[in-house]
C-alpha cells in the first residue's frame, strides 16, 4: 500500500521510505476535477513496500483439457494463460520474488489495482460514472515492477493480474512463441511507451514503442489493435526513465523517478511563485484593475481578478465583455474560445484566462512562470515549456507556442505582454 501522506505536501511519507517515483495522468493540473478519491486520482506515488509483493516466472504448463487448467489455477499462484486453441492452453506460473515490488494500473476498481485510471477526454474533464461509461483503457492495463535495491529500476509490462491472480490472453489475442521457447503477447489496445533522450537537461523525442505482456519492446502495430505485432526492438528495454510517457489508449501517464522529483518544485514552491507574481500587482492596461492568479486549491475555477490573454496578439487584460464579435462574424474554422477585439492593437482572436500550472511533476525546475501553452493558457517556466513543445506528445494536433514577457512602461503600472513566437510548437496539454 502507499505510505500515508501529510496534508498540504507532495506525497511525503511519514516514515520516509524509498520513493521509486510517481505516475502522473496528464491533463488534470494537479487533481481530478471532482477531487481525488482513494485509488482514483491524478497522480500515484510508488514507495518501497514493507513487504515485497513482486512475482517472477517459474513453471510452464501445457494443458489440453479444461480440467487441467482448473487444477493449475486452483493453486492460488499468479499465472498468465495463453489460449492457443480450444484444446490447448499454455499457462506460465509465477512465484514470489523477494527482490521486487509490483504496482498495477487500470480502469478496474477491484483490489489488485493500485492506481485507478479512467479516460481523459481533455479539457480537465472526467467521466461522471466510469463504471458505465465506454472506455478504451483496459480494466487491468499494465503493471510496474520496481527493484527494491538501488538503482531501483522500474520496468513496465502490459496487462495486470486480476482478482484471481491471472492474466488471460484468449484465442483471438495477439500472442506468439519466442525463439527461446517462452510465450508472449499483446493486449487489445496495447501499452505504448516513449523514452525521451536527454531528459531533463536537453530532451529530445524518442520513438513510441509497444510493450508486451512479458516486458519485451516492439515497434508499433499498423493499427492500435491490429492482429500482427511490430518488429522486435533489439537492445531496447521496458525500464522506465525519468520523463517516460505511457499511453494506455485513453490516458497518458508521465513517469518521474524519485531522483528526478528532487529537482522539481513542490506545491509550496508553486504557491510562493504565485504570491511573488501577484505581489508585483500587475494591472489591466485598459480597466486598470489589479490582476492576480487564484490560489492553487481554487485553480480549477475562474476568479474576478484573474488575468486573461488575447491569443492573436498576446496582450494581457482583466476579464471583460467588450470587443465581442457576433456569431455571424466568426470566421470558418475558428476555435470555440470567446472571440474578442484587443483594445490596444485591434487584432481579433480567442480570449482565454491564464492559469498557473499546479502539477509539480510536470515542472523541470522551480523557475518563475515566464512561458505558457496555447490555447489553454497554462503558465510555467521556460525550461519546462520548451521540452514539452519540442516533443510531439500528442499525435494529431499541435498549436503555437508563445512566450510571456514582463514589460514596464515609464510612469505606468506594469502590464503583461505575450508575444507570439515562430520558433516551435507546444502540445495541447492541460495540466
Amino acid at each position: 500500500m502507499n505510505s500515508p501522506k501529510r496534508d498540504g505536501d507532495d506525497d511525503v511519507p511519514v516514515k520516509d521510505p524509498v520513493k521509486y517515483g510517481e505516475l502522473v495522468v496528464l491533463g488534470y493540473n494537479g487533481s481530478l476535477p471532482n477531487g481525488d478519491r482513494g485509488r482514483r486520482k491524478s497522480r500515484f506515488a510508488l514507495y518501497r513496500r514493507a513487504k515485497a509483493n513482486g512475482v517472477k516466472p517459474s513453471a510452464v504448463h501445457i494443458l489440453n483439457t479444461p480440467q487441467d487448467s482448473k487444477a493449475v489455477h486452483s493453486r492460488g499462484q499468479h499465472s498468465i494463460s495463453f489460449t492457443l486453441s480450444r484444446n490447448q492452453t499454455v499457462v506460465v506460473e509465477y512465484c514470489h520474488d523477494d527482490n521486487t515490488d509490483m504496482f498495477q494500473i487500470g480502469r478496474s476498481t477491484e483490489s489488485p489495482i493500485d492506481f485507478v485510471v479512467t479516460d481523459n477526454s481533455g479539457g480537465s474533464k472526467e467521466v461522471e460514472d466510469p463504471s458505465i461509461a465506454p472506455s478504451t483503457i483496459s480494466r487491468f492495463a499494465c503493471r510496474v515492477v520496481c527493484e527494491r535495491s538501488p538503482p531501483y529500476t522500474a520496468r513496465i509490462y502490459a496487462a495486470g493480474f486480476d482478482s484471481s491472480k491471472n492474466i488471460f490472453l484468449g484465442e483471438k489475442a495477439t500472442k506468439w512463441k519466442n525463439p527461446d521457447g517462452h510465450m508472449d503477447g499483446l493486449t487489445t489496445n496495447g501499452v505504448l511507451v516513449m523514452h525521451p533522450e536527454g531528459f531533463p537537461d536537453d530532451p529530445k523525442q524518442g520513438l513510441w514503442r509497444e510493450i508486451s505482456v512479458c516486458g519485451d519492446v516492439y515497434a508499433l502495430r499498423e493499427t492500435r489493435s491490429g492482429p500482427t505485432r511490430g518488429k522486435l526492438a533489439e537492445g531496447e528495454s521496458s525500464a522506465l526513465r525519468d520523463g517516460s510517457l505511457v499511453d494506455l489508449c485513453g490516458a497518458t501517464l508521465l513517469w518521474r523517478t524519485g531522483e528526478g522529483l528532487t529537482r522539481a518544485p513542490t506545491l509550496r514552491h508553486l504557491e510562493a511563485l504565485r504570491q511573488e507574481l501577484n505581489a508585483s500587482r500587475p494591472q489591466c492596461p485598459v480597466g486598470l484593475s489589479t490582476l492576480a492568479f487564484p490560489s492553487l486549491p481554487r485553480s480549477h475555477s475562474l476568479e474576478e481578478r484573474q488575468p486573461w490573454v488575447y491569443l492573436s496578439c498576446g496582450h494581457v487584460h482583466g476579464r471583460h465583455d467588450w470587443g465581442q464579435r457576433s456569431e455571424g462574424e466568426q470566421r470558418k474554422g475558428e476555435v470555440a474560445a470567446p472571440q474578442r477585439e484587443c483594445p490596444l492593437c485591434r487584432s481579433e482572436g480567442p480570449y482565454v484566462p491564464l492559469w498557473l500550472g499546479s502539477e509539480p511533476a510536470v515542472y523541470l525546475d522551480a523557475g518563475p512562470p515566464t512561458h505558457a501553452f496555447v490555447p489553454c493558457g497554462h503558465v510555467c517556466s521556460e525550461r519546462t515549456a520548451r521540452p514539452w513543445w519540442s516533443r510531439s506528445v500528442w499525435e494529431p494536433s499541435f498549436v503555437n507556442w508563445t512566450c510571456i514577457r514582463r514589460c514596464f512602461a515609464a510612469a505606468t503600472s506594469p502590464c503583461w505582454l505575450w508575444t507570439p513566437s515562430t520558433e516551435g510548437k507546444a502540445s495541447v496539454l492541460i495540466w
